[in-house]
Protein backbone atom coordinates (compact mmCIF):
# COMPACT_ATOMS: atom_id res chain seq x y z
CA UNK A 1 0.00 0.00 0.00
CA UNK A 2 1.25 3.47 -0.88
CA UNK A 3 0.87 5.95 1.92
CA UNK A 4 1.99 9.49 2.50
CA UNK A 5 3.12 11.32 5.60
CA UNK A 6 0.19 13.08 7.26
CA UNK A 7 -0.61 15.02 10.40
CA UNK A 8 -1.93 13.15 13.41
CA UNK A 9 -5.61 13.73 14.10
CA UNK A 10 -6.61 13.69 17.76
CA UNK A 11 -9.15 10.95 18.43
CA UNK A 12 -12.39 11.18 20.41
CA UNK A 13 -11.62 8.05 22.44
CA UNK A 14 -10.99 8.89 26.08
CA UNK A 15 -7.95 7.32 27.74
CA UNK A 16 -9.01 4.73 30.35
CA UNK A 17 -7.31 4.66 33.74
CA UNK A 18 -7.53 0.86 34.06
CA UNK A 19 -6.86 -2.17 31.86
CA UNK A 20 -8.94 -2.30 28.69
CA UNK A 21 -9.61 -4.14 25.46
CA UNK A 22 -9.57 -1.95 22.34
CA UNK A 23 -11.22 -3.43 19.26
CA UNK A 24 -11.66 -1.98 15.80
CA UNK A 25 -11.19 -2.96 12.15
CA UNK A 26 -7.65 -3.07 10.81
CA UNK A 27 -6.29 0.32 9.86
CA UNK A 28 -8.46 2.36 12.21
CA UNK A 29 -5.42 3.65 14.11
CA UNK A 30 -5.50 1.59 17.30
CA UNK A 31 -1.72 1.16 17.48
CA UNK A 32 -1.04 4.80 16.57
CA UNK A 33 -3.38 5.97 19.31
CA UNK A 34 -1.91 3.59 21.92
CA UNK A 35 1.65 4.62 21.04
CA UNK A 36 0.77 8.27 21.60
CA UNK A 37 -1.26 7.77 24.77
CA UNK A 38 1.04 5.16 26.37
CA UNK A 39 4.54 5.84 25.02
CA UNK A 40 6.26 3.98 27.88
CA UNK A 41 4.13 0.82 27.76
CA UNK A 42 5.87 -2.54 27.38
CA UNK A 43 4.97 -3.78 23.88
CA UNK A 44 4.00 -7.29 22.77
CA UNK A 45 3.15 -7.46 19.04
CA UNK A 46 1.51 -10.76 18.15
CA UNK A 47 1.76 -9.94 14.45
CA UNK A 48 5.48 -10.55 14.91
CA UNK A 49 5.53 -14.14 13.67
CA UNK A 50 8.65 -15.23 15.55
CA UNK A 51 7.28 -13.88 18.83
CA UNK A 52 3.89 -15.47 18.13
CA UNK A 53 5.51 -18.85 17.46
CA UNK A 54 7.65 -18.55 20.60
CA UNK A 55 4.59 -17.93 22.79
CA UNK A 56 2.70 -20.68 20.99
CA UNK A 57 5.47 -23.14 21.84
CA UNK A 58 5.91 -21.95 25.42
CA UNK A 59 3.36 -19.56 26.85
CA UNK A 60 5.41 -19.21 30.05
CA UNK A 61 7.78 -16.90 28.13
CA UNK A 62 5.09 -14.23 28.23
CA UNK A 63 4.80 -14.54 32.02
CA UNK A 64 8.58 -14.49 32.44
CA UNK A 65 8.75 -11.17 30.59
CA UNK A 66 5.97 -9.65 32.68
CA UNK A 67 7.76 -10.53 35.92
CA UNK A 68 10.51 -8.06 35.02
CA UNK A 69 8.07 -5.11 35.08
CA UNK A 70 7.39 -2.86 38.04
CA UNK A 71 3.90 -2.66 39.58
CA UNK A 72 1.61 -0.13 37.87
CA UNK A 73 3.43 -0.60 34.57
CA UNK A 74 1.37 -0.64 31.36
CA UNK A 75 1.61 -3.54 28.90
CA UNK A 76 0.39 -3.20 25.30
CA UNK A 77 -0.54 -6.51 23.63
CA UNK A 78 -1.62 -6.07 20.00
CA UNK A 79 -3.82 -8.58 18.11
CA UNK A 80 -4.74 -10.43 21.29
CA UNK A 81 -7.21 -12.61 19.34
CA UNK A 82 -4.26 -14.53 17.87
CA UNK A 83 -3.44 -16.05 21.29
CA UNK A 84 -6.48 -15.83 23.60
CA UNK A 85 -4.76 -18.09 26.14
CA UNK A 86 -2.50 -15.19 27.06
CA UNK A 87 -5.50 -13.73 28.87
CA UNK A 88 -5.04 -16.22 31.70
CA UNK A 89 -1.63 -14.70 32.40
CA UNK A 90 -2.99 -11.19 31.92
CA UNK A 91 -5.63 -11.95 34.56
CA UNK A 92 -2.99 -13.22 36.96
CA UNK A 93 -0.70 -10.20 36.55
CA UNK A 94 -3.54 -7.72 36.98
CA UNK A 95 -4.46 -9.42 40.27
CA UNK A 96 -1.06 -10.33 41.67
CA UNK A 97 1.38 -7.77 40.23
CA UNK A 98 -0.90 -4.76 39.68
CA UNK A 99 0.02 -4.44 35.99
CA UNK A 100 -2.28 -2.61 33.58
CA UNK A 101 -2.98 -3.95 30.09
CA UNK A 102 -4.02 -2.55 26.74
CA UNK A 103 -5.31 -5.45 24.65
CA UNK A 104 -6.04 -4.55 21.03
CA UNK A 105 -7.57 -6.63 18.27
CA UNK A 106 -9.39 -6.51 14.95
CA UNK A 107 -11.56 -9.57 15.58
CA UNK A 108 -13.59 -10.68 18.56
CA UNK A 109 -14.44 -14.08 17.09
CA UNK A 110 -11.98 -16.25 18.99
CA UNK A 111 -12.59 -14.31 22.19
CA UNK A 112 -16.31 -15.06 21.99
CA UNK A 113 -15.72 -18.80 22.23
CA UNK A 114 -16.71 -20.53 25.43
CA UNK A 115 -13.93 -20.88 27.93
CA UNK A 116 -11.92 -17.80 26.92
CA UNK A 117 -10.96 -15.73 29.95
CA UNK A 118 -12.32 -12.20 29.43
CA UNK A 119 -10.87 -11.04 32.76
CA UNK A 120 -14.13 -11.02 34.70
CA UNK A 121 -14.80 -7.30 34.44
CA UNK A 122 -11.22 -6.32 35.27
CA UNK A 123 -10.81 -4.74 31.83
CA UNK A 124 -13.05 -2.26 30.04
CA UNK A 125 -14.21 -2.82 26.46
CA UNK A 126 -13.51 0.04 24.07
CA UNK A 127 -13.86 0.46 20.30
CA UNK A 128 -12.00 2.45 17.67
CA UNK A 129 -13.86 3.75 14.64
CA UNK A 130 -12.88 5.35 11.34
CA UNK A 131 -12.12 9.07 11.53
CA UNK A 132 -15.09 11.15 12.67
CA UNK A 133 -15.84 14.60 11.21
CA UNK A 134 -14.88 16.21 14.53
CA UNK A 135 -11.51 14.44 14.41
CA UNK A 136 -10.76 15.49 10.83
CA UNK A 137 -11.94 19.06 11.35
CA UNK A 138 -11.47 21.21 8.21
CA UNK A 139 -10.06 18.17 6.37
CA UNK A 140 -13.48 16.49 6.43
CA UNK A 141 -15.26 16.53 3.06
CA UNK A 142 -18.56 14.66 2.90
CA UNK A 143 -18.32 13.59 -0.75
CA UNK A 144 -14.77 12.36 -0.20
CA UNK A 145 -15.82 10.27 2.80
CA UNK A 146 -18.81 8.80 0.95
CA UNK A 147 -16.48 7.86 -1.92
CA UNK A 148 -13.49 6.42 -0.05
CA UNK A 149 -14.53 6.24 3.59
CA UNK A 150 -12.45 7.52 6.49
CA UNK A 151 -10.48 4.53 7.75
CA UNK A 152 -7.15 6.19 8.68
CA UNK A 153 -5.07 3.73 6.64
CA UNK A 154 -7.06 4.68 3.53
CA UNK A 155 -7.54 8.36 4.38
CA UNK A 156 -3.79 8.91 4.72
CA UNK A 157 -2.95 7.05 1.50
CA UNK A 158 -1.72 8.84 -1.61
CA UNK A 159 -3.71 6.42 -3.79
CA UNK A 160 -6.98 5.74 -1.99
CA UNK A 161 -8.40 3.49 -4.71
CA UNK A 162 -5.44 1.10 -4.69
CA UNK A 163 -5.27 1.20 -0.90
CA UNK A 164 -8.94 0.23 -0.61
CA UNK A 165 -8.35 -2.67 -3.00
CA UNK A 166 -5.34 -3.77 -0.96
CA UNK A 167 -7.32 -3.36 2.27
CA UNK A 168 -9.93 -5.90 1.13
CA UNK A 169 -7.16 -8.30 0.08
CA UNK A 170 -5.46 -7.81 3.46
CA UNK A 171 -8.75 -8.45 5.26
CA UNK A 172 -9.32 -11.68 3.35
CA UNK A 173 -5.73 -12.85 3.83
CA UNK A 174 -5.00 -11.82 7.41
CA UNK A 175 -8.42 -11.99 9.05
CA UNK A 176 -10.30 -14.66 7.15
CA UNK A 177 -7.74 -17.06 5.67
CA UNK A 178 -5.01 -16.84 8.33
CA UNK A 179 -7.48 -17.30 11.18
CA UNK A 180 -9.32 -20.07 9.28
CA UNK A 181 -12.66 -18.37 9.88
CA UNK A 182 -14.36 -19.99 6.87
CA UNK A 183 -13.93 -23.34 5.16
CA UNK A 184 -14.91 -22.02 1.74
CA UNK A 185 -12.95 -18.81 1.13
CA UNK A 186 -14.05 -18.46 -2.55
CA UNK A 187 -17.67 -18.70 -1.43
CA UNK A 188 -17.10 -15.99 1.20
CA UNK A 189 -15.45 -13.76 -1.42
CA UNK A 190 -18.48 -14.16 -3.70
CA UNK A 191 -20.72 -13.28 -0.76
CA UNK A 192 -19.09 -9.90 -0.04
CA UNK A 193 -20.74 -7.95 -2.90
CA UNK A 194 -24.08 -9.36 -1.76
CA UNK A 195 -23.34 -8.11 1.76
CA UNK A 196 -22.63 -4.66 0.27
CA UNK A 197 -26.13 -4.62 -1.22
CA UNK A 198 -27.55 -5.29 2.25
CA UNK A 199 -26.05 -2.06 3.61
CA UNK A 200 -28.82 -0.08 5.28
CA UNK A 201 -31.42 -2.77 4.54
CA UNK A 202 -33.51 -4.94 6.85
CA UNK A 203 -31.77 -8.28 7.18
CA UNK A 204 -34.07 -11.14 6.25
CA UNK A 205 -31.66 -14.08 6.44
CA UNK A 206 -33.94 -16.51 4.61
CA UNK A 207 -34.69 -14.10 1.77
CA UNK A 208 -31.07 -12.99 1.41
CA UNK A 209 -29.91 -16.62 1.33
CA UNK A 210 -32.36 -17.42 -1.47
CA UNK A 211 -31.16 -14.42 -3.46
CA UNK A 212 -27.53 -15.40 -2.90
CA UNK A 213 -28.12 -19.05 -3.78
CA UNK A 214 -26.62 -20.33 -0.52
CA UNK A 215 -28.06 -21.97 2.56
CA UNK A 216 -29.53 -19.92 5.38
CA UNK A 217 -26.99 -21.22 7.88
CA UNK A 218 -24.08 -20.40 5.55
CA UNK A 219 -25.26 -16.83 5.01
CA UNK A 220 -25.93 -16.35 8.72
CA UNK A 221 -22.41 -17.62 9.45
CA UNK A 222 -20.86 -15.27 6.90
CA UNK A 223 -22.64 -12.27 8.40
CA UNK A 224 -21.51 -13.30 11.88
CA UNK A 225 -17.93 -13.32 10.60
CA UNK A 226 -18.37 -9.78 9.25
CA UNK A 227 -19.73 -8.75 12.65
CA UNK A 228 -17.00 -10.49 14.64
CA UNK A 229 -14.31 -8.89 12.48
CA UNK A 230 -16.01 -5.54 13.13
CA UNK A 231 -16.84 -4.78 9.50
CA UNK A 232 -20.62 -4.57 9.99
CA UNK A 233 -23.11 -4.15 12.82
CA UNK A 234 -26.80 -4.87 13.24
CA UNK A 235 -29.35 -2.28 14.29
CA UNK A 236 -32.44 -3.80 15.94
CA UNK A 237 -35.98 -2.55 15.47
CA UNK A 238 -37.62 -0.87 18.42
CA UNK A 239 -40.27 -3.29 19.65
CA UNK A 240 -42.82 -2.64 22.35
CA UNK A 241 -44.61 -5.80 23.47
CA UNK A 242 -44.92 -7.22 19.96
CA UNK A 243 -46.06 -10.77 19.31
CA UNK A 244 -43.39 -13.00 17.78
CA UNK A 245 -44.89 -12.88 14.27
CA UNK A 246 -44.85 -9.06 14.40
CA UNK A 247 -41.20 -8.78 15.28
CA UNK A 248 -39.07 -6.91 12.76
CA UNK A 249 -35.78 -8.01 11.24
CA UNK A 250 -32.69 -5.96 12.19
CA UNK A 251 -30.94 -3.66 9.75
CA UNK A 252 -27.31 -4.17 8.80
CA UNK A 253 -24.71 -1.44 8.30
CA UNK A 254 -21.09 -1.56 7.19
CA UNK A 255 -18.77 0.43 9.46
CA UNK A 256 -17.39 2.59 6.62
CA UNK A 257 -18.75 3.72 3.22
CA UNK A 258 -15.41 3.05 1.52
CA UNK A 259 -15.61 -0.62 2.47
CA UNK A 260 -19.15 -0.95 1.10
CA UNK A 261 -17.96 0.37 -2.25
CA UNK A 262 -14.69 -1.57 -2.29
CA UNK A 263 -16.28 -5.00 -1.82
CA UNK A 264 -18.67 -4.06 -4.63
CA UNK A 265 -15.69 -3.02 -6.81
CA UNK A 266 -16.79 0.61 -6.99
CA UNK A 267 -14.06 3.23 -6.63
CA UNK A 268 -15.07 6.21 -8.76
CA UNK A 269 -17.67 8.90 -8.14
CA UNK A 270 -20.66 7.86 -6.05
CA UNK A 271 -23.68 6.91 -8.14
CA UNK A 272 -26.99 8.60 -7.23
CA UNK A 273 -28.53 5.22 -6.35
CA UNK A 274 -25.69 4.56 -3.87
CA UNK A 275 -25.75 7.85 -2.03
CA UNK A 276 -28.82 7.35 0.15
CA UNK A 277 -27.57 4.14 1.78
CA UNK A 278 -24.00 5.46 2.09
CA UNK A 279 -25.14 8.69 3.74
CA UNK A 280 -27.50 6.88 6.10
CA UNK A 281 -24.76 4.37 6.95
CA UNK A 282 -22.30 7.15 7.72
CA UNK A 283 -24.78 8.68 10.19
CA UNK A 284 -25.34 5.22 11.72
CA UNK A 285 -21.60 4.80 12.31
CA UNK A 286 -21.30 8.30 13.79
CA UNK A 287 -24.11 7.60 16.24
CA UNK A 288 -22.61 4.25 17.20
CA UNK A 289 -19.18 5.83 17.68
CA UNK A 290 -20.48 8.62 19.90
CA UNK A 291 -22.45 6.13 21.97
CA UNK A 292 -19.28 4.10 22.57
CA UNK A 293 -16.92 7.07 22.98
CA UNK A 294 -19.12 9.39 25.06
CA UNK A 295 -22.12 7.37 26.33
CA UNK A 296 -24.31 9.71 24.29
CA UNK A 297 -27.32 7.42 24.69
CA UNK A 298 -28.18 4.01 26.11
CA UNK A 299 -29.85 2.10 23.27
CA UNK A 300 -30.00 2.44 19.49
CA UNK A 301 -32.81 1.26 17.17
CA UNK A 302 -34.71 1.96 14.00
CA UNK A 303 -38.47 2.50 14.29
CA UNK A 304 -41.08 0.84 12.12
CA UNK A 305 -44.52 0.35 13.69
CA UNK A 306 -46.25 -2.98 13.26
CA UNK A 307 -49.38 -1.19 12.02
CA UNK A 308 -47.65 0.26 8.96
CA UNK A 309 -45.37 -1.21 6.29
CA UNK A 310 -44.49 2.14 4.73
CA UNK A 311 -43.66 4.28 7.76
CA UNK A 312 -40.21 4.21 9.29
CA UNK A 313 -37.67 6.35 11.12
CA UNK A 314 -34.02 5.58 10.47
CA UNK A 315 -32.73 5.93 14.05
CA UNK A 316 -34.29 6.02 17.49
CA UNK A 317 -31.95 6.89 20.34
CA UNK A 318 -33.02 6.00 23.88
CA UNK A 319 -31.63 7.50 27.08
CA UNK A 320 -33.47 6.39 30.21
CA UNK A 321 -37.15 6.97 29.28
CA UNK A 322 -36.52 9.58 26.57
CA UNK A 323 -36.13 9.19 22.81
CA UNK A 324 -34.63 11.18 19.96
CA UNK A 325 -35.89 10.24 16.48
CA UNK A 326 -33.57 10.86 13.52
CA UNK A 327 -34.33 10.62 9.81
CA UNK A 328 -31.62 10.92 7.11
CA UNK A 329 -32.29 12.23 3.59
CA UNK A 330 -29.93 13.04 0.70
CA UNK A 331 -32.27 15.54 -0.96
CA UNK A 332 -31.27 19.20 -0.90
CA UNK A 333 -34.95 20.17 -0.77
CA UNK A 334 -37.08 18.82 2.07
CA UNK A 335 -40.77 18.14 1.47
CA UNK A 336 -43.66 16.88 3.58
CA UNK A 337 -43.12 13.32 2.35
CA UNK A 338 -39.64 13.35 3.90
CA UNK A 339 -41.19 14.14 7.30
CA UNK A 340 -43.88 11.43 7.30
CA UNK A 341 -41.99 9.02 9.59
CA UNK A 342 -40.97 11.73 12.05
CA UNK A 343 -44.57 12.91 12.28
CA UNK A 344 -45.79 9.37 12.92
CA UNK A 345 -43.19 8.67 15.64
CA UNK A 346 -44.49 11.63 17.67
CA UNK A 347 -47.12 9.23 19.01
CA UNK A 348 -44.42 7.16 20.73
CA UNK A 349 -44.32 7.99 24.42
CA UNK A 350 -41.09 9.70 25.46
CA UNK A 351 -40.07 11.25 22.11
CA UNK A 352 -38.39 14.54 23.08
CA UNK A 353 -36.83 15.59 19.78
CA UNK A 354 -37.29 14.79 16.10
CA UNK A 355 -34.50 15.60 13.67
CA UNK A 356 -34.13 15.33 9.92
CA UNK A 357 -30.52 15.41 8.68
CA UNK A 358 -29.75 16.42 5.10
CA UNK A 359 -26.69 17.62 3.12
CA UNK A 360 -28.03 21.14 2.63
CA UNK A 361 -26.98 24.38 4.30
CA UNK A 362 -30.07 25.80 6.04
CA UNK A 363 -31.20 24.94 9.53
CA UNK A 364 -35.01 24.94 9.84
CA UNK A 365 -37.80 24.16 12.28
CA UNK A 366 -41.27 23.04 11.20
CA UNK A 367 -44.51 24.23 12.80
CA UNK A 368 -44.80 20.89 14.60
CA UNK A 369 -41.28 21.24 16.04
CA UNK A 370 -39.26 18.95 13.77
CA UNK A 371 -35.64 20.12 13.52
CA UNK A 372 -34.15 20.09 10.01
CA UNK A 373 -30.40 20.15 10.35
CA UNK A 374 -27.60 20.31 7.79
CA UNK A 375 -25.19 17.41 8.20
CA UNK A 376 -22.37 19.80 9.19
CA UNK A 377 -24.48 21.24 12.02
CA UNK A 378 -25.46 17.74 13.16
CA UNK A 379 -21.76 16.81 13.38
CA UNK A 380 -21.08 20.00 15.36
CA UNK A 381 -23.82 19.11 17.85
CA UNK A 382 -22.46 15.57 18.20
CA UNK A 383 -18.94 16.91 18.73
CA UNK A 384 -20.01 19.11 21.65
CA UNK A 385 -22.28 16.39 23.07
CA UNK A 386 -25.29 18.65 22.65
CA UNK A 387 -27.83 16.30 21.13
CA UNK A 388 -29.96 16.19 24.29
CA UNK A 389 -29.65 19.89 25.11
CA UNK A 390 -32.70 22.14 25.32
CA UNK A 391 -35.18 19.30 25.74
CA UNK A 392 -37.91 19.27 28.35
Amino acid sequence: MTTMMSKYFDRQLNTPAQSFFLFGPRGTGKTTWVNRQFPKAYRVNLLNESLYQAYLADISQFANELRTLKPDSWVFVSEIQRLPNLLNEVHHFIEENNLHFILTGSSARKLKKAGVNLLGGRALFKRMYPFLPAELGPAFILDKVLTYGSIPLVWNAADKKETLKAYIEMYLKEEIKAEALVRNLPGFVRFLPIAALLHGQTLNISGAARNAGISRTTLDGYIEILEDTLMVFRLPAYELKLRLREKKHPKIYWIDPGLVRAVNNRFGDVYPEEKGALFEGLVATLLKAYRDYDDLFDEFYYWSPASSHNTEVDFLLKREDSFIAIEVKTSQRITGDHLKGLRAVAELKGVKRRILIYPGEKKMLTEDQIDIWPFDFFCEVLGRKGLWEGMS
